[in-house]
């Protein structure tokens, strides 16, 4: 792991220790760096960094590939906390997949990070989640689940990653992410977004239906199979499989 990342991150937390600002969106949220520590995993090896917020008592984590300290074009995975998806390996959404594969593709970069955010249940919370799940059970789907109980169809709000990145002292990112509400919020709080990478998996008999309504009634930039490509995904791609250098030379040319 790099040790000179290391001593950039300690330099940081000691100086983020007396952080105070304005905040970020309606409201104000703060974010304060609080302790990092070196991460090996079975998708390779990463530096963790904890942070607290002046809102509630939720700590979130970005988890960082390389030297992304004031550097440009850091390739940039938002996650949103998924108990049932990425802890227990349910089939009803993506989440598990789609952490996995953002960790891997990252692994495998010179630089990037995930941002792990603590917006369980598309911000409503696990126990609202089962009972959306119940609803759904019933017939409704994802979107009519949240507005049965009534919440929009996604609560996050992701001031506090547009926070985390700038803490970080990030310059410019490339987005992975299929939802257009991710980069508009991100650049309502000032994050330069000079890509999107596409971030679209196969789907499984258990949640076809779910990203279905996620691509119609949400928006998400997700191409089906008999479905119009939409421009935005004209992208690159990046696909397992890719060397560190076939990602590097796509995006310089």
């Amino acid at each position: 792991m790099s040790t000179l990342m290391h001593e950039k991150i300690q330099i940081l937390l000691e100086e983020d220790c007396c952080h105070e600002c304005e905040g970020y969106g309606e409201d104000r949220i703060c974010v304060h760096i609080e302790s990092m520590a070196e991460l090996p995993t079975r998708f390779g090896d990463f530096h963790i960094v904890a942070f607290s917020n002046n809102r509630d008592d939720k700590e979130h984590v970005a988890i960082i590939k390389g030297d992304v300290i004031g550097a440009e074009d850091v390739p940039v995975r938002l996650h949103s906390e998924c108990l049932t998806g990425d802890a227990l390996g349910s089939l009803r959404c993506d989440c598990r997949d789609q952490l996995e594969a953002a960790l891997k593709k990252i692994g495998e970069m010179e630089r990037g990070m995930v941002l792990y955010l603590r917006q369980e249940g598309r911000g409503i919370g696990l126990t609202n989640k089962v009972r959306a799940y119940a609803l759904q059970d019933q017939g409704l789907d994802t979107v009519e689940a949240n507005l049965a109980l009534g919440f929009r169809d996604d609560e996050r709000d992701y001031a506090v990653a547009a926070h985390m990145i700038h803490s970080l002292k990030v310059k410019s990112i490339q987005l992975m992410t299929n939802n257009p509400k991710k980069i508009a919020q991100l650049e309502q709080h000032g994050v330069k977004i000079n890509r999107r990478l596409p971030h679209i998996l196969p789907t499984n008999e258990h949640n076809l239906f779910y990203l279905q309504t996620k691509a119609e009634k949400s928006g998400h930039m997700i191409d089906f199979h008999g479905k119009e490509h939409l421009p935005e995904q004209s992208d690159p791609a990046i696909v397992e499989g890719m060397t560190a250098d076939q990602i590097k030379a796509m995006f310089e040319g």
